[in-house]
């Protein structure tokens, strides 16, 4: 028997979930913002109340690494290193939009036409900035995870050869500016525990794991601090 925990934290929101041989055998996601830092612990003690297994059993802990939310990827990884620490287990990252292109197939492979689409999951950067990446419909990399400020030209030299379909909560704010044709925007799609463990499965497979002690979230940009505005 082979048991991951699979913990997402990239946004406002996080997930976490427990696959047993590769099936999904329980799940809590949190909507509420800001509510990580508190919960997280207890929806991933539930998990394991909720199954009657023990964490000791666990084969790894998988992470989605980012880009995404600085302090949300900082929870997540802190608690996945320090599971993986406490049982001497493996650490599993996977990339936030890859995770998020993997669920966008899985979703609607069956009712959209992805032949020599692309695929471009987004997530905020705050702005018109966001991040993103751009796939085959086989989950190849055309270009690679980055920050991209968002205008009218954006992506527009390959829109006029293919279809691209934007999704995730950052590619929200790009409908009104990306008005190309060829540019069609699915809503209601967000990085998820519940699709992480597959993906996990895969490099467990392979042994594909994280240097622990040196494994840092995929944060993309520097961190700033904003100083607030002092009123006189």
């Amino acid at each position: 028997m082979s048991l991951l925990l699979s913990l997402e934290t990239s946004t406002h929101s996080f997930s976490c979930a427990l696959h047993q041989d590769n099936k999904l055998i329980s799940y809590r996601e949190n909507t509420t913002i800001q509510a990580t830092a508190s919960l997280l612990a207890v929806a991933v003690e539930e998990l394991f109340k909720e199954t009657g297994l023990q964490k000791s059993q666990l084969n790894a802990v998988v992470v989605a690494s980012g880009p995404g939310s600085y302090t949300g990827l900082r929870i997540g990884v802190a608690t996945a290193k320090g599971i993986c620490y406490a049982l001497n287990i493996p650490l599993i990252s996977v990339n936030t939009l890859s995770l998020m292109a993997h669920q966008f197939v899985n979703q609607f492979s069956g009712t959209l036409d992805l032949n020599d689409a692309l695929l471009c999951p987004m997530l905020d950067a705050r702005r018109m900035e966001v991040y993103c990446i751009l796939l085959s419909e086989k989950l190849n990399i055309v270009e690679p995870t980055h920050a991209k400020v968002i205008d009218e030209q954006s992506f527009v030299d390959r829109l006029d050869k293919q279809i691209i379909y934007f999704f995730g909560e950052g590619s929200d704010k790009c409908q009104t500016i990306i008005r190309h044709t060829n540019a069609k925007f699915i809503t209601g799609l967000w990085p998820q525990a519940s699709q992480l463990g597959s993906l996990g499965f895969q490099k467990l497979l392979n042994t594909d794991f994280e240097d622990l002690a040196g494994f840092e979230p995929f944060y993309l940009k520097d961190f700033v601090i904003k100083k607030p505005n002092l009123v006189s």
